[in-house]
């Protein structure tokens, strides 16, 4: 399988829109009100929002590609982009979202890759994430990478307030 990370630009908005939404479709869909989704699909992935993102520079997008097919991306903030306060040292993975047909096949450990090398050209010291607290594939998938629970924090999927586990990973070494 050959796996290749691209950095997203604002000329990929479109496909960024789309893997957006069909992988958070796919994740999170079934547990939770189609009222809830919708909203928060058209609030977090509408075109303005993901433009903005992708202009901010404290934040970058990657994608990944299997054989040529876009798999899954990756979005990682530092400083104030960063979903939660935290230090300096610190950088934000806020999305490793997978297609589940690519699901189990490594995309997600070289995205988190990716993540890991510019952490440490940053000079970063930790880096963080939240996960919902019911997605237990992630969670196991993390504490393999050496992320140990830190704390939580309210998530609102509409307006229903969730749990997402801080989930932090120091030092940073392979």
């Amino acid at each position: 399988m050959n796996i290749i990370i691209r950095q997203c630009t604002l000329e990929d908005v479109q496909q960024l829109q789309e893997i957006s939404y069909d992988t958070f479709n796919e994740t999170f869909r079934e547990q939770n009100s189609p009222e809830h989704i919708d909203h928060y699909l058209e609030k977090a992935f509408n075109r303005l929002q993901l433009e903005t993102e992708l202009n901010n520079p404290y934040s970058q997008f990657f994608f990944a590609y299997v054989n040529n097919e876009l798999a899954g991306y990756l979005k990682i903030n530092t400083d104030q982009a960063q979903s939660e306060k935290m230090s300096e040292d610190s950088l934000e993975i806020e999305r490793i979202y997978i297609k589940q047909s690519f699901q189990k096949h490594g995309v997600g450990k070289h995205l988190f890759q990716q993540a890991l090398q510019i952490a440490k050209e940053m000079n970063k010291q930790q880096m963080w994430l939240g996960v919902w607290e019911k997605n237990d594939n992630a969670i196991l998938f993390y504490q393999k990478l050496g992320f140990e629970l830190t704390g939580q924090h309210s998530f609102y999927m509409g307006d229903e307030q969730q749990t997402d586990l801080i989930m932090t990973k120091r030092p940073l070494i392979d």
